[in-house]
């Protein structure tokens, strides 16, 4: 089990896991947490669900929970004991001491049923003790079922198991008397009616004596008794959601937590699905309903990425700035030439292939960058399953940090350990911080990179010229495992024709063809190589068009 997943489904039913199955196939992570004692599971068969009529419940489960993690979704034994919110994220809280952290919450945890006080009932339920004819009506049909009697229901219980078979008795109870209607219905449908009350239940399976008050015996296959349906929520308490009573025919049949079609509640980022909120669902209905709850909260956080992937490039560009640390205009007032590469910069960036530079340039009173990750590295591991990441140059961490929410454990690797520890902060804060590593390396020397391989290695706009680019590549290609993914991406050359800043220096950028022709094409398949449009505003206002330059390729 990991500690961050995009979506944590309580309960593993036929909601929870047709809930989960969706959300896998949309490369969710998901992790369901399973009490293991689905409100079914006394039934020795479950009906009315297609191609699955007659199976066992259990087994229904079994097959579903094996499908789920087909599709790489985490399924864990276990309760839930509470579920918070903070700052936008929701903890969930596990009754073994453990807790997880999740974009959202789908709540699947289904409904207990209150039996009537009438021995003999609970040690029967769901086998001769029944509720539902269109789950257990066909298997006693044209046998002897008493219909107890507890609610003004009653007479309508009566009447619709009659459709089942011919031979009914409703034993009032505690019911209200019948009105003449429901007196005249039952009567002309054949239906008997007690006026006493039952004390009893016993006798072997599908044989049963059902004992009245008044010394009476009635002889019965099964008994069908009411219950007051009561959703499992007290988990769902601290983010102000509780059971409400919902009434049928101006009677309360139970207590089930509001949510819309869709299963949204009034809390952002929770949704509900099965008979937590609709007390009447069976097991195909529930189902669905998990379905339709999965797709609008994917939906929900599709747009919540799309959002923030604008909100990072929008940071970026109109700043001027990426990853890298690069935001200088053109036209300095002098150039040198580097001692280490050769290469003629402007004065501002005198040193910049060394640590000092990114040293001083990260130890400022304020943070260079915004901490939102780079928008290209949202959109290309998006699909990704989660692993092991590096990421190079990490500066003070934005892109490492969103790795670890995702679900990644990370390695973030920088010249400047300023950056590192303002990034090691904000990881810590945002309560990641034993997903990430942070260590001071250089990605263009050999030291320090005899690591196990990764299954994804990423480093955004760090611009180096030819005689360091080739061995930094070439490295990062190095330390991506079979099946893994590189994702380089840097400012196009194109880009240094237009206002927005760029450091005058052709030779720093190279585009995604030519840092593919450093990879062995038959190691590697490549999956994007292109010079990717996108638009920003340049220091006056204008809007212009500018380029990422992205090599993604996938090692065989």
């Amino acid at each position: 089990m990991d500690e961050r997943y995009d979506v944590v489904v309580v309960g593993g039913g036929a909601a929870g896991l047709s809930g989960a199955l969706t959300l896998a196939r949309a490369r969710r992570s998901v992790l369901v947490v399973d009490a293991g004692t689905p409100r079914n599971a006394p039934a020795a068969h479950a009906h009315g669900m297609l191609t699955r009529d007659g199976t066992p419940p259990l087994e229904i489960l079994a097959a579903g929970r094996a499908e789920v993690q087909r599709y790489g979704a985490h399924v864990e034994p276990g309760s839930v004991v509470a579920v918070h919110q903070e700052d936008g994220a929701f903890t969930v809280e596990l009754a073994d001491g453990r807790s997880v952290v999740a974009r959202a919450v789908l709540n699947a945890t289904g409904l207990r049923d209150e039996l009537p006080d009438v021995p003999g009932l609970a040690e029967r339920w769901g086998s001769d003790v029944l509720h539902c004819p269109y789950c257990h009506g066909w298997e006693v049909r044209d046998r002897p079922v008493v219909v107890l009697g507890t609610t003004p229901l009653a007479a309508h219980a009566a009447l619709l198991w009659r459709q089942w078979t011919p031979d009914v008795t409703l034993v009032r109870h505690t019911a209200p008397p019948l009105g003449d209607d429901d007196a005249q219905r039952l009567a002309a449908r054949g239906v008997r009616v007690l006026d006493t009350a039952v004390t009893g239940v016993d006798g072997p399976p599908g044989d049963l004596a059902v004992h009245l008050a008044d010394g009476g015996t009635v002889p019965a296959a099964a008994v069908v008794a009411p219950t007051r349906l009561v959703a499992n929520a007290e988990h769902l308490a601290p983010l102000g959601l509780h059971p409400v009573p919902l009434e049928v025919g101006g009677h309360e049949i139970g207590r089930a937590v509001p949510a819309d079609p869709s299963g949204a509640t009034a809390l952002p980022g929770v949704w509900l699905a099965g008979n937590v909120t609709d007390l009447r669902a069976t097991v195909v209905v529930a189902a669905a309903a998990g379905t339709t709850a999965a797709a609008a909260l994917n939906a929900d956080l599709v747009l919540q990425d799309a959002d923030a992937a604008v909100a990072a490039a929008h940071d970026a560009h109109v700043t001027g700035h990426g990853a890298d640390g690069v935001r200088h205009g053109k036209g300095t007032a002098g150039r040198h030439t580097d001692p280490v590469t050769g290469v003629e910069l402007p004065e501002e960036l005198r040193g910049m292939f060394a640590p000092d530079f990114w040293e001083e340039r990260y130890s400022g009173a304020t943070h260079v960058w915004s901490g939102r990750p780079n928008a290209t590295l949202v959109a290309e591991v998006a699909d990704l399953p989660r692993g092991r990441a590096l990421d190079v140059a990490a500066g003070e961490g934005g892109d490492a940090v969103w790795l670890a929410e995702q679900g990644w454990h990370v390695t973030a690797t920088d010249w400047a350990p300023a950056g590192l520890a303002r990034g090691a902060a904000a990881a810590a804060e945002r309560g990641v911080g034993d997903r990430v590593t942070w260590r001071q390396a250089d990605i263009t020397s050999d030291d320090g990179w005899d690591d196990e391989p990764y299954d994804l290695v990423t480093s955004h706009y760090l611009h180096l010229p030819p005689a360091l680019r080739t061995t930094a590549v070439r490295r990062l290609a190095s330390l991506v495992r079979p099946g893994g993914t590189l994702l380089v991406v840097g400012h196009h050359a194109d880009d240094l024709s237009t206002a927005v800043h760029r450091p005058d220096v052709p030779e720093l950028f190279a585009d995604a063809v030519e840092l593919a022709t450093l990879l062995d094409p038959a190691a590697w398949e490549l999956v994007t190589v292109e010079a990717r449009p996108r638009t920003a505003t340049d220091p006056e206002g204008r809007e212009v068009v500018l380029h990422d330059a992205i090599l993604r390729a996938r090692r065989r």
